[in-house]
């Protein structure tokens, strides 16, 4: 498949949804479940930060009662960015060719996965977007929805990336897209991890695509939000957005320095 015939896309492989997992007992067993029924050929790696709940001990379960499902133990909490690039890692590892991006709570409809993988097909990154004519949220109050308009937007124009739900966290990428963008390099947490993500996917030229899902707030459990992580996205944000003006500012100046405006080295 071919993005609007400027490039031609490989078979996208098996597929692994990563689902973090920290205190979520009520939720993981009817999640995987949903996920099993919607992509039935698609493996599940829950990647639990020894959540004292138990959550780890059913997934334990989970993965004995069925050969799709797999558990990554890991020491402690150390945030979501830290638990999906774990997943990336033992994903890309074990040969999987696509690696997508699923909360536990339920808020990211399973039902909608054929839908991403569907559309990867002819792109580099598939985000299922809030903010596409389309989309929608359930459940939640206008402060929240405006906040986290506000962030998208507000990332958006600092970061110059033409993607609406810059924050959102229900993704597919190839295997190929993450190889590609340096996941060694990336130290951002929380909130400003998707952004991350975002940013650096398409500085580097790859093609991103969003199709609208339904977002629903979690019935079970609480939500992992803090003002410590607001507060880390939004400066990061900022840093980032500096960091490309500068970037382009002097990209110029090296430009002009290079030739005398019509194209010819200077004499």
């Amino acid at each position: 498949m071919t993005d609007g015939g400027q490039r031609r896309y490989g078979p996208l492989g098996t597929a692994l949804v990563i689902i973090p997992t920290y205190d979520e007992a009520d939720n993981i067993r009817p999640v995987v479940s949903r996920v099993r029924e919607a992509v039935p050929e698609a493996h599940v790696l829950v990647a639990d930060d020894n959540s004292p709940d138990g959550t780890g001990k059913i997934a334990d379960e989970l993965a004995a009662e069925d050969g799709h499902v797999h558990v990554l133990h890991r020491k402690g909490k150390e945030g979501l960015g830290a638990a999906y690039l774990a997943g990336f890692r033992w994903g890309i590892d074990n040969g999987y060719g696509v690696l997508i991006e699923m909360d536990a709570d339920g808020s990211h409809p399973p039902e909608e996965l054929p839908r991403l993988l569907t559309a990867l097909g002819g792109a580099d990154l598939v985000i299922g977007s809030r903010w596409v004519p389309g989309g929608r949220i359930v459940n939640w109050p206008k402060s929240r929805e405006f906040l986290s308009r506000g962030a998208s937007t507000y990332s958006r124009l600092l970061l110059d990336v033409d993607v609406r739900d810059v924050t959102a966290g229900f993704r597919a990428f190839r295997k190929e897209t993450l190889e590609g963008i340096g996941l060694d390099s990336i130290a951002s947490q929380g909130y400003c991890f998707q952004v991350d993500l975002t940013r650096r996917t398409v500085h580097a030229g790859y093609h991103v695509v969003e199709v609208p899902i339904t977002f629903v707030e979690r019935e079970r459990g609480d939500s992992k939000m803090s003002r410590d992580i607001m507060a880390e996205a939004l400066w990061r944000i900022a840093a980032w957005g500096v960091e490309g003006r500068v970037k382009k500012v002097l990209g110029r100046a090296e430009q002009r320095r290079g030739g005398d405006g019509d194209g010819r080295p200077p004499s």
